[in-house]
Parts: structure tokens; C-alpha cells; sequence
């Protein structure tokens, strides 16, 4: 009788010291197999197409080419399932760890959290779950939402494709609502919700529940007000 799948991992750090710790780090754990390491963005969006890797622990400010710009070009490229895209950083309000998440990363670890937190991590966004408290990720979306940036500007993609409900779900979402919430709030089952909620990020091109959460607030369907 066969174990549960191995989830791979390609860890990418320009800090040799900090890349062969993670890498240590995840050989060491059970279900996890590292497939991969980078030193910078460019060898990480060619390792990725490799070896397609299950998650990436992927550092924001390398040489050649940064994290943001990478896991663009990331998520762009894959074919099949998308993966799943960890940011590490030093602060967590971080003008670039904003973009990381719009750019499609899951989540993201500040580089101090504990080994046991980081593997627990890996496998929560194989999982597809969320990596933190919806309230963490709104706090940093509303410091950087409308406010002049230093980073490209985003590509706000065209809600009009929504239906109503598909709407209502994303706003409910941006406001950090989980599935089995507004399922409660809109009186359906949560396998309802799931649907309409991938339905709606296909159609707006998302690959994380982090990433729609940064949509609801760049179109305006939520706003700071809106969380009381």
C-alpha cells in the first residue's frame, strides 16, 4: 500500500547559506523531495519549466532577475498545474511581497519563521490551502492599494465576464471570508462556492486565492472600508 504523494520543491535564494538551509531543511522531511536549486529569477523560471516542481520557495530581491519578475514568467509558462509559489521576506508590509502575491505567489514566509512552520507551509499550498490568516493578507494589500508605487503598475483584469454570484463570491472572498463562510452566508453547500470560485479565477487568469483577494481590492469591489 502506497504513501501519500511526495510533494517536490525547488528552493530559490541568492544566499548560498540561506538556499542550502532550506534545501536541508526540506530533504529532511517527510513527503517533501527537492527537485531544484536557483541562485536568482532566471535560473529559477528555467528549472521550473524542467522540472515542474509542486511549490517554490522563491526570495524576492536577487541578481539577474527578481522574484516578482520570475514568478510571472513562471506562472505564465506553466502548462498543466500551476505551482504553488512561497515568497520569502524579510518584512511582511513589503511593497514586493504585494507584487509577489498579484503576480500569482500563494503566499509568503518571513525568512525568520521556524523550520517546523516552513515545512507545515510547503505542504499547506500543495495542498492548496492558505498559508495565513486572510486578515495578514489584507493588511498588506490595503497599505499598498492606490497608493503610488515604485513597481510597475498591475494589469487589472475586466470583471464584466462575471456573473452576479461569481461577483458576489469574489467580494466575499476579498474580504477574507473562507469557503465554508460564504457558503453559510449565501445558504449553498461549499462544493457550490469552490466551483464558482475556480470558475472565476479562470476566467480572470488568477492561480491563487492570495492573488484574488489583491483583485477585489484593485478593481475597487472591496475597499479598506469594507472590512469595519
Amino acid at each position: 500500500m502506497s504513501g501519500p504523494p511526495t510533494t517536490t520543491v525547488l528552493v530559490v535564494d541568492d544566499e548560498v547559506l540561506i538556499r542550502a538551509g532550506l534545501a536541508t531543511l526540506m530533504r529532511a522531511a517527510p513527503g517533501l523531495d527537492v527537485v531544484g536549486e536557483a541562485a536568482d529569477g532566471r535560473e529559477a523560471v528555467a528549472l521550473a519549466a524542467e522540472k515542474r516542481p509542486d511549490v517554490i520557495l522563491m526570495d524576492i530581491r536577487m541578481p539577474v532577475m527578481d522574484g516578482i519578475k520570475a514568478t510571472e514568467k513562471i506562472m505564465a509558462a506553466a502548462t498543466g498545474p500551476k505551482p504553488r509559489v512561497i515568497v520569502l521576506t524579510t518584512f511582511d508590509l513589503d511593497e514586493y511581497v504585494y507584487a509577489a502575491l498579484r503576480a500569482g505567489a500563494s503566499g509568503f514566509l518571513l525568512k525568520e519563521t521556524e523550520p517546523r512552520q516552513v515545512i507545515a507551509a510547503v505542504h499547506s499550498a500543495a495542498a492548496g490551502d492558505m498559508l495565513f490568516a486572510p486578515s495578514v493578507t489584507r493588511r498588506l494589500v490595503e497599505a499598498y492599494v492606490g497608493k503610488p508605487r515604485r513597481l510597475s503598475p498591475p494589469q487589472i483584469p475586466n470583471l464584466t465576464q462575471l456573473t452576479p454570484r461569481e461577483l458576489e463570491i469574489l467580494q466575499l472572498v476579498g474580504t477574507g471570508r473562507t469557503n465554508n463562510e460564504i457558503a453559510g452566508d449565501l445558504t449553498v453547500s461549499e462544493a457550490t462556492i469552490k466551483t464558482h470560485l475556480n470558475r472565476t479565477m479562470t476566467k480572470l487568469g488568477l492561480t491563487s486565492r492570495a492573488q484574488a483577494v489583491v483583485v477585489a481590492y484593485e478593481t475597487g469591489l472591496v475597499t479598506p472600508r469594507d472590512q469595519g
